[in-house]
């Protein structure tokens, strides 16, 4: 009998991803699973959804999930974690839910470094609620609220959230990957499991923020939404980490 080379993760359920084709939500709530899987937290787990694309994330991964009204992730999560401090406890939430109603949550998540680990998903414009222009919406990038592309002179230059958070004492672990090719997943992968480590060890509040594609709202192919991504928004959204607390940053 062949020894299987790849399983699906146990930190999955069975239930189908509603996903539009060529999403990268799905590879994200994969390498988010197998981390906690590796780890050996799932049951222990508490995961906390937002409102957004990945709002039925509840119905995806295999540990107890609790919904939080738009933004307040961040919130829900520290009552979850201060009630609990032995659970490990995270928020999943995208650029329009973290960075626009959401700012002051995530920063002041940070600012008391609450032990809790945020992914951020950005893809650049708000996807659940029809394609509006995000606060990461790039400079022309056209939007159903910017339809003839995003003007720094209307709303400003795109936020750069790590950069921002990287400049509070208790974000001790924040990063930038993508999921546009392999390579770059497996690098996904390795920041995901560090942010929950800096997690399991007390250290403070640790954050990744994941560039992703959404073909349907950006109006291209799967194919060509990763492509994309690596030309339009690796220029302007670095990747790299920016704060470790390895490095005593």
């Amino acid at each position: 009998m062949a020894t299987p080379v790849f399983e699906k993760t146990k930190g999955l359920t069975d239930k189908q991803f509603h996903y539009c084709p060529g999403c990268t939500h799905g590879i994200i709530h994969r390498l988010v699973a197998e981390v906690l899987e590796e780890l050996g937290v799932t049951g222990e787990t508490i995961g906390v959804a937002p409102v957004g694309c990945s709002v039925l994330a509840y119905d995806y991964f295999n540990c107890d999930m609790h919904e939080a009204a738009h933004g307040r992730a961040p919130a829900v999560a520290t009552g979850i974690k201060r009630v609990r401090p032995d659970n490990t406890v995270f928020t999943y939430q995208g650029d329009g839910d973290l960075a626009a109603i959401g700012t002051a949550e995530i920063v002041h998540v940070a600012l008391r470094a609450e032990k809790i680990t945020t992914i951020f998903v950005n893809n650049a414009i708000y996807g659940m609620t029809g394609g509006q222009m995000a606060p990461t919406t790039l400079i022309g990038q056209k939007a159903t609220t910017s339809p003839y592309g995003r003007s720094e002179a209307d709303t400003g230059k795109p936020l750069r959230v790590c950069e921002m958070l990287a400049t509070i004492d208790g974000a001790v672990f924040v990063e930038r990957v993508s999921v546009h090719d392999v390579p770059h997943i497996r690098k996904a992968k390795k920041a995901i499991k560090k942010a929950f480590e800096v997690q399991l060890r007390g250290e403070g509040f640790a954050l990744v923020e994941v560039l992703s594609t959404c073909p349907t709202n950006w109006g291209i192919t799967p194919v060509d939404s990763l492509a994309w991504l690596k030309d339009n928004m690796l220029p302007y959204f670095p990747l790299g980490n920016f704060r470790t607390p390895e490095e005593g940053k």
